[in-house]
């Protein structure tokens, strides 16, 4: 049986450095139910209405951060670490203080909020949009609402912009895929299954309206109206373990209620991408900057973990000059001012601090500006592959026919034991120790030392020609290929370069992912470009792989930046399956990549009529 519903909301004007407000409660207009907000806001907001900064989520309003991630919470600048300071979200304690209010949303089936709980979905977006227009609405708000978050609380921001509630002034989506199919869930469409089954397991169904024993594991409160029954609660989840399996191309229902036009957020815009999350976020940050309508859109890059550069000194600065700027009409930089700032604000990644050492990434990397992105005077420039696992410039002087083959389906060692290994911290563990030594299941391919200090920033593609052959005794027959690159960076000593990567471990400098049966570029849509091949992923593009057969697969990589200096080398990388650098983010469900279906030979072709080539976006010095 459904809880009886009950009014929840209590008001406490005296405890705290501001008001809190607890479960207020904010009726759905598109679906039937509710949503249960805390409030957070100045002592004076009664008299003097002040702006507000809203967040929505699943992971709990009422879930100290300390509880949610303690090694996290303890490395938060101080400033931030509140009696409600939550994971990924702004601390009520700092920005009630500058004069905000925080809106603290539980998701739909979360938390203090009953109903379905259906993550990422459009059911998300709508009931996000009822909660911004209800917080501009309120009396102790000047009517302008702003988004700041990250990660899940970026994600949904692209989506609830496009439905344009009335009051949304600006965005700062920091982190956060826009795609949810392409930059989360298939990654060139293979399912990266490992993530997705850590994230709901771990920080999604624990929270659930009506679950019980939260209070017991320190996971927040109780449901105040009353545990429900696993039967129930089973009902009231659509489980993103099991939909991203079943479902796999982009007009299938579950991922095409999802789809929005990112043309339609017209509100200013930051997005915040780090080059360190080569597998979650990065790539949504990027093509969400570029596609958003906004008349005032900024892109910044910056390095180190995804969840504590967000309460830097220097990043809140930057976070609250711009919400200043569009929730209070106050500037002092010029963001509202139409070419006054350049749009792009990018991080160099030059030298080797190191990774997961935040101090020295800032002391080591510099910054730069661009007045766009791609970056105008990049010289995209093809390294070929050759037979002799080189890669240069020039192509094979010989057109003879030639075959590099590795083992499909293999088992190339990942941290240790072929899967991932994380702590109840969400702290991934790389294995960066003999990187470039030789394996059954992949190739490299290994350019000369540079002759002078070469900026790489930009869009990677590759273009390789594969086929895949039985494999002597497997008694399998291929019937698809899934095609892993990697680009790596190794300074003038041999040694590879590793940076910081989502969950602080070791990641190279871009990853790239193709199911060779989702091959089909759609070279005539406006999206698609010599730098960035567009697929739609849809069930209409399948195409067969027949054993033998060759195909020419364009493959892109992610957006990466790195400065090469004089004598070091960049080494592309091709596989059957993840390598390392992959940390959580793994795609190896059985069902998404079955053995039989894969287990054979994957064969990279040279010849007359197979050149092979990774395309590097080389970016010449800036002329002032």
């Amino acid at each position: 049986m459904p809880n009886q519903i009950r009014e929840l909301h209590v008001v406490d004007k005296e405890t705290h450095p501001y008001i809190l407000e607890t479960n207020a409660t904010v009726t759905l207009k598109k679906s039937d139910g509710l949503c249960r907000v805390n409030v957070y806001r100045p002592k004076t907001s009664d008299s003097q209405p002040v702006p507000v900064l809203c967040t929505y989520g699943p992971y709990g309003k009422d879930i100290p951060y300390r509880d949610f991630h303690s090694q996290s919470f303890n490395e938060v600048n101080p400033e931030h670490k509140s009696e409600h300071s939550a994971w990924e979200t702004p601390d009520p304690g700092y920005w009630t203080r500058y004069g905000y209010a925080i809106v603290r949303a539980d998701e739909r089936g979360a938390g203090q909020s009953p109903g379905l709980l259906d993550t990422m979905s459009q059911g998300t977006s709508e009931a996000f949009y009822d909660v911004v227009e209800w917080a501009a609405s309120q009396p102790w708000s000047t009517g302008k609402v702003g988004l700041l978050g990250i990660s899940y609380f970026a994600g949904t921001q692209w989506r609830v912009a496009a439905r344009q509630p009335k009051g949304l002034a600006a965005i700062v989506p920091w982190e956060g895929m826009s795609d949810y199919y392409r930059d989360r869930c298939r990654h060139g469409g293979i399912l990266s299954n490992a993530f997705i089954s850590f994230w709901w397991n771990r920080q999604v169904v624990t929270n659930q309206y009506g679950r019980p024993g939260r209070a017991a594991t320190k996971w927040g409160v109780d449901t105040t109206e009353g545990d429900l029954p696993e039967e129930e609660l089973l009902a009231n989840r659509q489980d993103q373990t099991i939909d991203n399996v079943k479902n796999r191309f982009r007009d299938d229902d579950y991922y095409a209620s999802k789809d929005y036009d990112m043309a339609d957020i017209k509100v200013p815009l930051l997005s915040v991408a780090n080059w360190g999350g080569i597998l979650l976020h990065l790539r949504g940050n990027v093509q969400g900057w570029m596609q958003a309508g906004s008349e005032f859109k900024y892109l910044r890059f910056i390095t180190g973990r995804h969840d504590i550069p967000f309460y830097y000194d220097s990043e809140v600065e930057i976070q609250r000059s711009f919400l200043d700027a569009f929730l209070k009409g106050v500037d002092q930089v010029g963001w509202s001012q139409k070419g006054k700032l350049p749009p792009v604000d990018m991080c160099l990644r030059k030298g080797d601090p190191g990774y997961n050492d935040a101090r020295a990434e800032a002391k080591k990397f510099p910054r730069r500006s661009e007045n766009e992105w791609p970056i105008a005077r990049t010289q995209y420039t093809k390294y070929y592959l050759h037979p002799d696992q080189s890669l240069s410039t020039h192509e094979p002087a010989s057109k003879d026919e030639e075959i590099l083959s590795y083992e499909a389906h293999g088992h190339v060692a990942q941290d240790g034991a072929g899967k991932p290994k994380v702590s109840d911290a969400f702290r991934g563990h790389g294995r960066p120790e003999d990187t470039l030594q030789p394996q059954k299941t992949l190739l490299h391919f290994v350019a000369p030392a540079f002759e002078q200090e070469t900026e790489i920033t930009g869009h990677v593609t590759a273009h390789v020609n594969l086929s895949a052959t039985t494999q002597d005794g497997s008694g399998h027959t291929p019937g698809e290929i899934d095609v892993f690159v990697t680009l790596r960076h190794v300074n003038p000593e041999g040694k590879e370069i590793f940076y910081t990567g989502t969950a602080g471990d070791p990641v190279p400098l871009a990853k790239g992912w193709l199911r060779a049966s989702l091959r089909k570029v759609h070279s005539e849509d406006q999206r698609h470009q010599d730098w960035l091949p567009y697929r739609t992923y849809l069930s209409t593009d399948v195409q067969p792989v027949n054993v033998g057969e060759v195909y020419e697969l364009d493959i892109e990589i992610w957006p990466t930046n790195c400065v090469v200096e004089k004598g070091g080398k960049i080494v592309f990388e091709i596989s059957s399956e993840d390598t390392q650098g992959s940390s959580i983010f793994l795609h190896n469900h059985p069902e998404d990549r079955p053995k039989e279906k894969l287990e054979g030979w994957n064969n990279l072709h040279f010849g007359e009529s197979w050149v092979n080539y990774v395309t590097l976006p080389i970016v010449p010095p800036k002329i002032e």
